[in-house]
């Protein structure tokens, strides 16, 4: 007698769903990790034109920003800035602060979690150089990116 199988075994099938189980465990946290740096790399990206005051804050006042370039005021004085940029996530804040004209994204939320990324010019012979720094609980790079 020749015998046809009808289908899958039940053995067949739970080894498939425990792959596929296993697969998802790795995955979805990764995903979720990759979607937050994405969020935070949006929200350094929109302080894209407050970099740009601070830089030619520091061109016009011979590469000095202490004073004259480390604040929303003194730039809306030295180069016109209209108002700090704000990022499309709720609760995050922008600020410069500090005699360094360090930018500060703070957020609170679920989106980009309790975060907070420093990121600091440094004026080296004209040129300038930017170093971001987090602070926050769980702000790993894994995170952020930074």
């Amino acid at each position: 007698m020749k015998r046809v199988q009808q289908g899958f075994t039940l053995i067949e099938l739970m080894i498939v769903v425990a792959i596929i189980g296993i697969l998802a465990a790795i995955a979805i946290p990764q995903y979720q990790d990759y979607v937050t740096r994405a969020r935070w790399a949006d929200a350094v990206t929109s302080v894209a034109s407050l970099k740009t005051a601070i830089a030619e804050c520091a061109q016009n006042n011979n590469n000095v920003i202490s004073g004259t370039c480390d604040s929303a005021s003194a730039l809306q004085t030295a180069v016109g800035l209209a108002a700090l940029p704000s990022t499309k996530f709720a609760n995050t804040t922008v600020s410069v602060a500090g005699t360094t004209g360090a930018i500060s994204i703070a957020s609170t939320n679920n989106q980009l979690g309790s975060c907070t990324v420093t990121i600091t010019p440094a004026v080296t012979g004209g040129n300038i150089t930017w170093t971001a720094a987090t602070t926050g609980t769980g702000c790993s790079k894994s995170k952020t990116g930074f």
